[in-house]
């Protein structure tokens, strides 16, 4: 019970933090290319990492880490970055935050797949609708619709929820910032040329809030708020502490308003209470 509470404790502050990366990212990209702040953000989040290992004198993961590992970064330092920067290039990031309810499903799908798990069948029937929600509320929005940038959001769900997984898994041996900091370092090789490959010609014109959302999705998004989710999958279960990302959309939501100055309808706030009640559901059947 108190692995329990304390998982849904940890996924929560790493949710939180998780649901100003969309609006930050959305600040980013007005300053910098995708490809450039998907590297920058590795690298910087990289050097944390790497201090932190070396600082408290963590053992190196053994060989069979490594695979894992492997998918980790391709899933959370690589995939999701760049695709949703792309993403984010051709709809809104209203329109963009709310495909984020659609995680969990892809979170406890991996998780049965890759973890073992075997949640109850109302589980998935809670699970299904909360998904229902937050799809019905992105409809309900009209935001402006891109097909590019939808089939980008899809596939970053398909590969967050892929990272999420498997970083739970490694979570037990590891630890859970040893699991980003480790995939950090992993992908440092590639994310570090491929930053001073696409690093901005002119950089004075770049403004404030394009530096602040690089500083954090690279800090917050990339590495802090990673140490908790991943903790909080571990101790509590990928499949149901999973389902708190059903509230991300519309954290993110109440973020992009303050940041970006979106509007927040009722309709948001009524589909945030429905998406509450499935996420209670869930957990209570997980």
């Amino acid at each position: 019970m108190k692995g329990s509470i304390e998982g849904w404790g940890s996924g929560a502050i790493g949710m939180t933090i998780f649901s100003g990366s969309l609006p930050a990212t959305r600040a980013a990209l007005d300053g910098f290319a995708p490809l450039f702040l998907t590297g920058a953000r590795a690298s910087l989040a990289a050097g944390l990492a790497a201090l932190c290992l070396a600082g408290l004198h963590q053992p190196l993961p053994g060989r069979r880490e490594l695979f894992s590992l492997a998918i980790v970064a391709l899933g959370v330092v690589v995939g999701f970055p760049l695709l949703t920067a792309v993403a984010l290039q051709h709809v809104t990031s209203a329109h963009a935050i709310v495909f984020i309810g659609l995680l969990p499903l892809s979170t406890a799908t991996f998780g049965v797949l890759r973890g073992g798990e075997r949640p109850r069948p109302l589980f998935w029937l809670f699970a299904c609708l909360g998904a229902a929600a937050v799809s019905g509320f992105a409809l309900s929005q009209g935001g402006a619709a891109s097909l590019t940038g939808d089939l980008a959001m899809v596939a970053a769900i398909i590969v967050c929820g892929l990272g999420y997984a498997e970083g739970a898994l490694l979570t037990h041996r590891l630890g859970g910032w040893q699991v980003i900091s480790w995939a950090l370092l992993l992908s440092a090789p590639v994310m570090l040329p491929l930053t001073l490959l696409t690093w901005p010609v002119v950089v004075q014109p770049i403004g404030a809030p394009a530096w602040l959302g690089l500083a954090y999705v690279s800090v917050f998004s990339m590495f802090i708020g990673f140490a908790f989710w991943y903790r909080g999958l571990s101790r509590g279960g990928t499949a149901s502490v999973g389902q708190l990302q059903l509230l991300q959309p519309f954290l993110g939501l109440a973020f992009a308003s303050l940041l970006l100055n979106e509007p927040v309808s009722a309709t948001m706030l009524g589909a945030a209470a429905v998406v509450v009640l499935c996420v209670a559901m869930a957990r209570r059947w997980a």
